[in-house]
């Protein structure tokens, strides 16, 4: 898996950085791309980048606030103009789809592709062979929710030489094999998945929140996280704004890292008052007082999911 920034400012977008959007994307046999939030201009963000909207397969909200939010009905539509057919589904909070259908209908934007709209209020929203996306409620001045994305262990690497001693060729069955299932060899006897399969494989897990200030669910969500996405809105010498605006500090981040046992921390959502590299150094240098391995988010920069 890998992190795609798209955008990484807080409220409005500035010339050096677009409002929020991150694309994740999932190699090994999904060869899919998921996007967490969609603010305005983010299409052509894309457009700038390695993604592509034709391997776009879910979108998830985290709230309904517009620097997350303005982005998604020209996404939408754009996607059916391109050539879009694959179904898409986009998941958030209530009021989601009110909004997603009034946009395209006042519009009169025609999808031509499969469109699922699918409101939550926390818990398991997707499940599958391969992820599990779990989410719950942050502390906000509207409902907005982090997503905490589970890749499922996966069976281990198959013994070829092993294999190849029982006159076993490739074909179908190294998949029964390494599936769990056993086979009858040519002398009768059994040969079954965990003699010729290695240890499962463990999968990763990455926490993305939506804009909070410190809560419980903020742990929760993050804990024993190989990878922890969280705002960063303003240095901690500003923590009473912070708490009044309902957003968090660099500090406030990397307690929260530190204390979910997460591997890496990852911040993003920058007020615009930290206009160049060297101020958003200072909200890194402030983190790692904390957890030493934080980085900035940066546009158009991959983050690989270690």
């Amino acid at each position: 898996m890998e992190l795609y920034f798209l955008g990484t400012n807080a409220g409005v977008p500035t010339l050096q950085r677009n409002v929020t959007s991150i694309g994740l994307r999932l190699y090994e046999e999904r060869k899919a791309l998921w996007l967490f939030d969609c603010g305005e201009g983010t299409q052509h963000q894309i457009l700038r980048s390695q993604l592509k909207l034709s391997k776009l397969e879910k979108i998830f909200i985290t709230h309904l606030h517009g620097d997350h939010l303005f982005g998604l009905p020209g996404l939408l539509s754009s996607r059916s103009n391109q050539g879009g057919l694959s179904p898409l589904t986009v998941y958030g909070p209530p009021g989601l789809k009110q909004f997603v259908d009034m946009a395209l209908e006042l519009s009169q934007s025609r999808v031509e592709y499969e469109l699922n709209v699918v409101e939550h209020e926390g818990g398991v929203v997707f499940d599958d062979d391969t992820f599990r996306v779990e989410a719950a409620l942050l502390e906000h001045r509207i409902d907005s929710y982090g997503y905490r994305i589970i890749e499922k262990d996966r069976p281990g690497q198959l013994n070829f030489e092993l294999l190849k001693q029982h006159g076993i060729k490739p074909g179908p069955i190294y998949g029964q094999l390494k599936n769990g299932g056993s086979v009858q060899l040519d002398n009768g006897e059994m040969l079954h998945s965990h003699q010729v399969v290695g240890e499962p494989k463990k999968g990763k897990i990455v926490t993305i929140l939506g804009d909070t200030r410190p809560c419980g669910n903020v742990l929760v969500l993050a804990q024993d996280a190989d990878l922890l996405v969280h705002e960063a809105t303003f240095l901690h010498d500003m923590q009473d704004t912070a708490r009044k605006y309902y957003h968090s500090t660099a500090y406030q981040a990397a307690v929260a890292a530190r204390d979910a046992g997460v591997k890496e921390l990852i911040l993003t959502h920058f007020s615009s008052r930290y206009k160049d590299d060297q101020q958003l150094e200072q909200l890194l240098d402030e983190a790692k007082t904390v957890f030493a391995h934080t980085e900035l988010a940066l546009e158009h920069q991959l983050f690989p999911v270690q």
